[in-house]
């Protein structure tokens, strides 16, 4: 078994080259939720349904947001008639976020509820939120304190950001479920994401970290030089005081990481990094990626 902690499209791409090397029930994905909102009434999980369509073989893998071939009359009609939705959602995936929204209405976790659509979509591997109490990645920028989503989606990302907060009600605790899938994990693997807002979420999730001290843990940076593969990470590592390089990465993960990956083209020199071409531009890439890192876990945890 192999567990990845992973946002929305540098892991993702990575988890395509994986499922050619590994059945899928042994993979475990813990996935940050600290992107998840409410829009139109309904749940919306961006990272967890990009990891789910992945696995379901429903994926948009041309643009990593939503299901392939999806149709939008619901979000064209919303807003020709007036309404206001900042998110572009597609029919098939709305469906998906009314079934979760009406059972988080009912008091079902939402590790329960990710499980039985998953189960419902044919999913064999164990797609995990990292919390089951709402988190929220929120952007103070010179339009305000805005949701990561409206910051990026709605907005392109191009409001300045002064600063990064998470909010939540209470403080997030990893679930057991999450707790057990690390603990019986070969290696963990931290994928491309972005290190702000879809890993360190998870690391701050109560639980996380102490899991992954007994376990072999490689992560991949984001970075080529100064600038992410893909999304704002570069902005925001700037405004929490990270240099916005592999380096920044590494320091960011240092205490937990026992091999870091970065690309082959990477200007900056971080000590000990592995080097390997994490540019996924395409399966095959992803899948020589992917082969390495399980080549490192097998002869690290032997």
């Amino acid at each position: 078994m192999i567990s990845f902690l992973s946002g929305g499209t540098g892991t993702p791409k990575l988890l395509r080259g994986v499922r050619a090397l590994l059945p899928d029930r042994e993979i475990s994905v813990v996935v940050n939720t600290a992107e998840d909102l409410w829009i139109s009434g309904n749940h919306l999980s961006p990272d967890l349904d990009t990891v789910m369509y992945l696995f379901a073989g429903l994926a948009d893998t041309a643009t990593w947001w939503g299901i392939t071939g999806d149709t939008f009359a619901t979000h064209d009609a919303l807003t020709g008639w007036g309404g206001e939705e900042p998110l572009k959602i597609g029919d098939r995936d709305r469906a998906v976020h009314i079934l979760r929204g009406g059972m988080l209405r009912k008091g079902m976790r939402l590790t329960d509820a990710e499980a039985l659509i998953s189960r419902r979509m044919g999913v064999e591997a164990a797609l995990l939120p990292m919390a089951d109490t709402p988190v929220a990645t929120m952007i103070d920028t010179d339009l305000g304190l805005l949701h990561f989503q409206e910051y990026w989606v709605k907005h392109g990302g191009t409001p300045r950001v002064k600063e990064v907060v998470r909010t939540f009600p209470e403080p997030p605790k990893a679930t057991p479920e999450v707790i057990r899938a690390i603990g019986k994990s070969d290696g963990v693997v931290i994928g491309p994401s972005n290190p702000v807002t879809s890993i360190s979420p998870i690391l701050e999730c109560d639980g996380v970290a102490e899991a992954l001290e007994k376990k072999v843990v490689v992560a991949v940076s984001p970075f080529i030089g100064d600038r992410p593969v893909s999304g704002p990470a570069a902005e925001l590592m700037k405004a929490r005081g990270l240099e916005p390089t592999s380096q920044g990465t590494f320091d960011l993960y240092r205490d937990i990481v026992d091999v870091f990956v970065q690309d082959i083209r990477d200007p900056v020199k971080v000590d000990g990094a592995v080097r390997l071409d994490t540019l996924m531009r395409d399966k095959p890439v992803s899948e020589a990626l992917a082969r390495e890192i399980l080549k490192i876990i097998k002869e690290k945890s032997s």
